[in-house]
C-alpha cells in the first residue's frame, strides 16, 4: 500500500509546493486550518488539478501533468468521506450503503462484510434522519467502502461530532485501518486523533511539507510546530504483560520499560499503543523515593527545544523509546538539564488516557513514510 504525491502551483490563495510518499496504512495529513490538507486530498481525488502534479497509488498513476495523464474522478476508484456525511435523506441506511455498491462493478466487499465491520447491522432499515452524528459518519464510510476503492480519503470525518460521538466512531476507524487492507489518507488538525489512528504523518503548513515519517517519530520531534500543541507527546508501542486484579491496573511491556496504566479491556499479550503526553512527564535527576507515581523510567536527555514563553520541551531516550517532557524554563535551568544528562522520567498511571491507549496498528510499528526531496 503506497501513495506518492507531488504538486506545485497556485490553488486559490494557496501557493502549493508539496511532495511526499507513504507506505503507511493510515497516513495523516496534520496541520492548522488553511495549511492545504483538504487541497491535497482534492488533488488526489481528481477534483483539483494544479499546474504541476503527479499522484500514484500502489503503482497506478492517477495524475501526471507532465505526461498528460489525468484519470477522471469517477474512474479513480477512490472513496471520499467529508466532514459531513452527505447521506441521501430519502433512502434508508441500507439504501445509502447500496448506492456505494453500485460503483463497485461487482468487486469488493459484500454488504454483510461492511455492516459487520462498522456495526451497522441493526440500523439497515432505519431512516438516516433518525441516526446520531456518529452513526451517519459510519454509514458514509460504509458507502465509500462498498464502492470497492483502491484508496480511502477521510477529510476531517470527526470534526462535526461532539466528544462522545468521536469516541463512538474511533474504534471503527481503527478496524478499517487494520482490517480493510487499503491505504487511507486522513485529514485532521487534532493531534489526539492523529496520535491514536495514524501509522504515518505528513505535517503540512502553508502549502509545504514540514516533515513526514512514522507517527511515533514525527509526533515526538521537538523541533516542529507540533511541539507547541497542548496534547503533544510520544507514542509507545508494546504488549500487555499482565492485568493486576487487586490494583485494577494493566502492566505494559514497552521499549521504554514496564508501564502501569488503568486496566485495559484487552487480553494479555495483545499489542497496544500508549500515548504519553509531554505535559504528564516529570523529570528527576535522582531516582525518586516515597513517590505515588508508579512509572519511573531511567533515561537520558537527548535534546533541548527552543522555548516558547515560559515553556520548553526536552527530548528523552528511555530504553529504546523516545519520550518528550514539557517543563518550565526555570525547571530546566534549576535541574541543569542538557543533552547527555542522566535523568528519571516519572509518569503517573492515571495520566494515561484509556481512550488513547489503544490497539497498535496491526501489532506492528509504523510503516515507512518520507518527505520526497
Amino acid at each position: 500500500m503506497s501513495i506518492a504525491f507531488q504538486a506545485k502551483g497556485m490553488i486559490g490563495d494557496l501557493t502549493l509546493d508539496i511532495a511526499f510518499q507513504s507506505e503507511g496504512r493510515l497516513t495523516a495529513l496534520f496541520g492548522p486550518s488553511g495549511a492545504g490538507k483538504s487541497t491535497i486530498v482534492n488533488i488526489i481525488a481528481g477534483l483539483l488539478r494544479p499546474k504541476q502534479a503527479k499522484v500514484t497509488v500502489d503503482g497506478t498513476v492517477l495524475t501526471d501533468t507532465a505526461a498528460g495523464i489525468g484519470v477522471p474522478t469517477h474512474k479513480r476508484r477512490i472513496g471520499y468521506v467529508f466532514q459531513e456525511a452527505r447521506l441521501f435523506p430519502h433512502l434508508s441506511v441500507k439504501g445509502n450503503l447500496l448506492y456505494g455498491r453500485f460503483f463497485s462493478g461487482g468487486d469488493g466487499r459484500s454488504l454483510e462484510e461492511v455492516t459487520a465491520l462498522l456495526g451497522l447491522d441493526h440500523l439497515l432499515d432505519r431512516g438516516v434522519g433518525r441516526l446520531s452524528g456518529g452513526e451517519r459518519q459510519r454509514v458514509a464510510i460504509g458507502r465509500a467502502l462498498l464502492a470497492a476503492p483502491r484508496l480511502l480519503l477521510l477529510d476531517e470525518p470527526l470534526s462535526s461530532l461532539d466528544e462522545a460521538r468521536k469516541q463512538e466512531v474511533m474504534p471503527y476507524l481503527e478496524r478499517i485501518r487494520d482490517e480493510a487492507g487499503l491505504p487511507i489518507v486522513y485529514v485532521s488538525h487534532s493531534i489526539a486523533e492523529v496520535a491514536r489512528l495514524a501509522t504515518s504523518v505528513v505535517l503540512v503548513e502553508r502549502g509545504h511539507v514540514l516533515a513526514a515519517g512514522p507517527a511515533s517519530e514525527i509526533l515526538s520531534r521537538i523541533d516542529l510546530a507540533v511541539a507547541e500543541e497542548a496534547e503533544t507527546g510520544a507514542l509507545v508501542e508494546g504488549r500487555i504483560a499482565a492485568h493486576e486484579a487487586e490494583t485494577g491496573l494493566t502492566v505494559l511491556e514497552t521499549p521504554a520499560g514496564d508501564l502501569r496504566v488503568p486496566r485495559l479491556n484487552r487480553p494479555q499479550g495483545a499489542s497496544v499503543r500508549a500515548r504519553i503526553r509531554a505535559r504528564d512527564v516529570m523529570i528527576a535527576t535522582k531516582k525518586p523515593q516515597g513517590l505515588s507515581a508508579l512509572n519511573i523510567l531511567p533515561g537520558t536527555v537527548t535534546e533541548i527545544g527552543q522555548p516558547h514563553g515560559p515553556v520548553i520541551e526536552i527530548a528523552l531516550q528511555c530504553g529504546e523509546a523516545r519520550l518528550v517532557a514539557r517543563l518550565t524554563r526555570h525547571s530546566v535551568d534549576a535541574l541543569g538539564l542538557k543533552p547527555g544528562r542522566k535523568i528519571y522520567a516519572v509518569v503517573k498511571s492515571i495520566a494515561f488516557d484509556p481512550e488513547a491507549t489503544t490497539g497498535a496498528p496491526d501489532g506492528k510499528t509504523a510503516a515507512k513514510t518520507a518527505a520526497a526531496s
